[in-house]
């Protein structure tokens, strides 16, 4: 059964004000990050930047990178033109980066049709498939950086 990687890559931004909160984009059906493929000769970080500022038009520069902060999550893709005697498997490696924003603000829309500021307030049920497991890895985070804060 011959099977295929996707790597993909994006930035879950947070703000604190005018409340501590987080942002998502509105498909259609579901909530999702500002995030995509990686193109041919992009790292992972280059690709994470490159789809936040086409999703939202946040311009790297205008980021607090969180840079201790990484969230990878695999996950099965439905699969697309397959046979019965050609399945295929399609793994998806998705990588989260952590950004700062000064403060809430809209996002430039291109290829959502909403987005939301969503308050922080663990636990979140959103989605269950990424974002859910994302923000509880999140929550993990920002507990760990209290206890080590002096």
């Amino acid at each position: 059964m011959p099977q295929q990687e996707v790597k993909a890559a994006g930035y879950l931004i947070f703000c604190r004000k005018p409340t501590l909160g987080f942002l998502l984009m509105k498909h259609p059906t579901r909530w999702d990050l500002p995030k995509g493929r990686l193109d041919r000769g992009e790292s992972i970080e280059q690709a994470a930047l490159r789809e936040l500022w086409e999703e939202t038009g946040f311009r790297p520069e205008e980021i607090l990178h969180e840079r201790e902060f990484r969230f990878v999550h695999g996950y099965d893709l439905p699969s697309k033109n397959e046979s019965k005697s050609n399945p295929v498997t399609r793994k998806k490696e998705l990588t989260i980066f952590l950004g700062w924003l000064d403060e809430a603000r809209p996002p430039i829309l291109t290829e959502h049709e909403g987005y939301a500021w969503f308050n922080w307030a663990p636990p979140h049920s959103i989605q269950a498939k990424t974002i859910d497991p994302l923000l509880r890895h999140v929550e993990s985070y920002f507990q760990q950086k209290l206890l080590q804060t002096p």
